[in-house]
């Protein structure tokens, strides 16, 4: 049996920083040529906000990072208009299908929320089914830096 999972807000001095760049970029930066592990380092310092947008956040299980989510002002470049974004949601595979993702998807939403933000914005390629059960709604179909996409959009009460 696993330790219970605790989400954290990521500062840039947190150990987990280079941790979390190395899975955004793992996972994503084939969305981005040119894009090196240091750029991503970088980003995801320049992420670590106070709180509010932008903010990362970590799930930790046994002391040990397994997954990440953030908030983000711009995540799609062709829809500027749209923010702020739910973004780079990231679970170890040995650690999927634990709701490990459905927690950082409502943390980030509570932290958009305690902020004053009333709708936010995501973009998944496959991921559309567990947005819809967490309460997103797709608004658009498109294709985006070579993947066809699905924008969702979260209303929120504040």
């Amino acid at each position: 049996m696993h330790d219970a999972i605790t989400i954290e807000h990521l500062d840039a001095g947190s150990p987990h920083a280079l941790v979390v760049a190395q899975w955004t970029f793992t996972a994503w930066g084939h969305l981005h040529p040119g894009k090196t592990l240091q750029d991503a380092l970088e980003e995801t310092f320049s992420e670590c906000g106070a709180w509010g947008v932008p903010s990362i956040f970590v799930a930790m299980q046994d002391e040990i990072p397994v997954g990440t989510a953030s908030l983000i002002a711009d995540d799609m470049s062709t829809r500027p208009e749209l923010t702020p974004w739910l973004a780079s949601v990231f679970v170890l595979p040995e650690s999927r299908g634990c709701g490990i993702a459905s927690a950082l998807v409502q943390r980030v939403e509570a932290e958009a929320q305690a902020n004053g933000i009333r709708q936010f914005y995501l973009y998944t390629p496959d991921q559309q089914a567990l947005y819809q059960r967490l309460g997103w709604q797709p608004i658009e179909c498109l294709e985006h830096r070579g993947e066809n996409v699905t924008v969702m959009i979260r209303q929120l009460d504040i």
